[in-house]
């Protein structure tokens, strides 16, 4: 299908102020995964896959561990899943998932962000229809046709898979995501997965230049800063 896909996680810088924000919103995650489907990693995929995830992203191990102490000593913390979907410069447009204790907190700091970047806050359903809502799986060591025998064999529903300069990336439904992966890990025991999410992919991306480039880059830089977004898709093609 030729998606544009990016293999880091949203659009999340790595590197300075961010790299805490990181810490954060693992936390929530963890507690989050950990206070609705149980704290044991082996009966809890979507806690031991976000467990994976914050030690691949070096999430120190007492931050993990006091996630999950807070569900097993029955800390009650509520967690509101919120998103806004945004027309940004020149035909853009973003999906902005966030997990957040403060609704008003967070609409208010997605405001300030949009107001500064020539984009709008659209209403519930103008824009996730323009994108698929799929799970991404995406490894190196099997080619695009082993994959695709492989997944087939054990009936799974599969969207498409691409290869993206050696990368080979899964496209599937979002209830396959486990199958996926242990299916994979069957036949790559010591496979890396550089994601193993369930992702907003745009239908079509486009391409920005000049002032509509940098006031998108200025938007993305700005949610990256709001500390509640958790996170961000969208239909711009940045060449990354």
């Amino acid at each position: 299908m030729g998606r544009a896909y990016e293999v880091r996680k949203a659009s999340i810088q790595k590197t300075g102020a961010a790299r805490g924000k990181i810490y954060s919103m693992y936390a929530r995650e963890i507690y989050e995964a950990a206070k609705t489907g149980g704290t044991e990693l082996e009966s809890n995929y979507i806690l031991k896959r976000l467990v994976e995830g914050a030690k691949s992203e070096q999430v120190p191990s007492d931050i993990i561990k006091r996630a999950i102490d807070k569900v097993n000593n029955g800390v009650d913390e509520n967690y509101q899943h919120t998103r806004y979907e945004l027309f940004g410069p020149a035909g853009s447009t973003v999906v902005v998932d966030c997990l957040t204790d403060n609704v008003n907190r967070t609409v208010s700091s997605i405001r300030t962000v949009v107001n500064k970047c020539r984009t709008k806050i659209g209403a519930m359903g103008s824009v996730v229809y323009q994108y698929d809502n799929l799970a991404v799986v995406a490894f190196r060591g099997l080619t695009v046709d082993e994959t695709m025998e492989l997944l087939l064999d054990a009936n799974l529903n599969i969207d498409s898979i691409d290869d993206n300069d050696g990368i080979t990336v899964v496209y599937s439904d979002p209830a396959d995501l486990h199958g996926v992966t242990e299916v994979i890990k069957g036949k790559l025991p010591n496979v890396e997965f550089l994601t193993d999410d369930i992702e907003m992919i745009a239908k079509d991306t486009i391409k920005l230049s000049g002032e509509d480039l940098d006031a998108f880059n200025r938007l993305l830089t700005g949610l990256d800063e709001v500390e509640d977004v958790q996170h961000v898709y969208h239909n711009v093609d940045l060449g990354e």
